[in-house]
């Protein structure tokens, strides 16, 4: 939860601190060090770029890289150091990338150390979940649900808190604050060993072990969960790069064309960062119970066809921003075109994020499990960088444009996964 409030915090006023700060001030944008080299390296493959495209662009690269470094951040754990000494280190390294936020000339510094540290994390915490857990129990899914519920309290809480500090008081005080939440984060951990079983022995050594450092060749069935894990891993990432315009396009709408004026007091636009949480916590216990019930009637459909669901609702979520683009006219819009959109849009997430987390445990060989996580994460690594792409043309296209490309690629990645249902399923087993 600690460790959610912290990157959600973050996440809430990256986007607003690049293009109402950072970026539009250029004596302050030139003593941020590494910023020639990376808006040099940005310009020379997508041509000039305008402080908003800039500024998504490396939205793009900093919530993608935090999605690629888990893949080598499960290797770690796997072959070394073991999953709750990587995810100290992850801790540790993330607080540290906080706490220089609040300096801006280090900024790009900064998002190194949290890049870095969400790769050490983000894997091992995931797979610790279904380590509690023995092969086959029902419970799994619902554990990964309650999981998704704890870390998006985090998430709610991070945007009211940092947001409203960044924005009200100072960035860096915002900064700060998620720089706290980490460090909080990383005591709950600590001292909440005593209360969970000793984990089991690295996976990984323990099979090279029993063979004598012999290579382990997959059998049939491994590979065909592999395959058919590669595949959906490929579908993930159009869903994310959709997703994310939440932290990127999506939060620049709330800022310049929604009203955030509530009898008198105006709201700080950051808080639209905490709809999603909240709609999280609301929703996935309803769902959750919906399930069981279809699963007691055997009708609870595959997690292939979850998933395929989930991408429907992200293109009809992004459907109702195309009517708010269309009815939004000069004065600012309401806030509850962003609340409906985001409840459809939580819906799909839910559908389909949880259950690939669960999936991925569930068929992945046991001695790459953490490495198969890292490849799920990998890619959404890909999927956040081409929501940053994607971002780009916020300001060259008419808004309902936008929203209508983003609602095609969703659909796009639901039909796909309908089309490819059987055959995965058959790869995959009865999950």
């Amino acid at each position: 939860m600690w460790e959610r409030m912290s990157y959600y915090g973050m996440r809430a006023l990256l986007v607003l601190y690049m293009v109402k700060h950072l970026f539009i001030n250029p004596e302050v944008g030139q003593e941020v060090l590494g910023f020639n080299f990376i808006k040099g390296s940005l310009e020379h493959f997508f041509g000039p770029l305008a402080i908003q495209p800039m500024a998504s662009q490396v939205y793009g690269l900093y919530t993608g890289l935090v999605y690629f470094t888990p893949f080598f951040g499960g290797i770690i754990a796997d072959r070394w150091l073991g999953q709750r000494r990587t995810v100290f280190v992850g801790g540790v390294l993330m607080a540290i990338g906080h706490f220089l936020m609040a300096f801006e000339h280090l900024f790009f510094l900064a998002l190194i150390f949290l890049i870095v540290g969400n790769g050490a994390f983000k894997p091992n915490i995931s797979t610790q979940v279904g380590d509690l857990y023995a092969p086959g129990d029902s419970r799994r899914d619902g554990a990964f649900t309650l999981f998704y519920m704890g870390i998006n309290l985090g998430a709610f809480l991070s945007p009211l808190i940092c947001g409203t500090l960044g924005q009200k008081v100072g960035w860096d005080w915002g900064f700060g604050a998620a720089g706290v939440g980490m460090i909080l984060g990383l005591m709950v951990y600590t001292f909440g060993q005593k209360y969970i079983q000793p984990h089991p022995e690295n996976v990984a050594k323990k099979v090279q072990a029993d063979h004598k450092g012999e290579k382990i060749p997959f059998t049939a069935g491994e590979k065909k969960a592999i395959w058919a894990l590669i595949v959906l891993c490929a579908l993930n990432i159009v869903f994310w790069a959709v997703y994310e315009q939440q932290g990127n396009t999506m939060q620049l709408w709330a800022d310049n064309q929604t009203n955030w004026n509530f009898f008198g007091f105006e709201v700080p636009s950051t808080w639209y960062q905490s709809f999603n949480p909240l709609a999280i916590l609301v929703f996935a216990p309803l769902l959750g119970i919906f399930w069981k019930k279809q699963a007691t009637k055997n009708k609870e459909p595959s997690s292939v066809t979850k998933m395929a669901i989930g991408s429907f609702l992200l293109a009809a979520a992004f459907g109702i921003m195309i009517l708010a683009a269309l009815s939004v006219g000069a004065e600012k819009g309401s806030v509850l075109w962003l609340v409906v959109t985001t409840v459809v849009l939580t819906i799909g997430e839910l559908y389909l994020s949880p259950v690939g987390l669960s999936l991925v445990t569930k068929v992945a060989p046991a001695r790459i499990v953490s490495m198969m996580m890292g490849m799920w994460f990998f890619s959404s690594f890909i999927g956040n960088y081409m929501s940053g792409w994607l971002g780009t043309f916020y300001e060259s296209m008419s808004r309902e444009s936008f929203f209508g490309l983003m609602a095609a690629l969703s659909i796009f990645a639901a039909v796909s996964m309908a089309a490819f249902n059987k055959p995965l399923r058959s790869s995959l087993g009865d999950h």
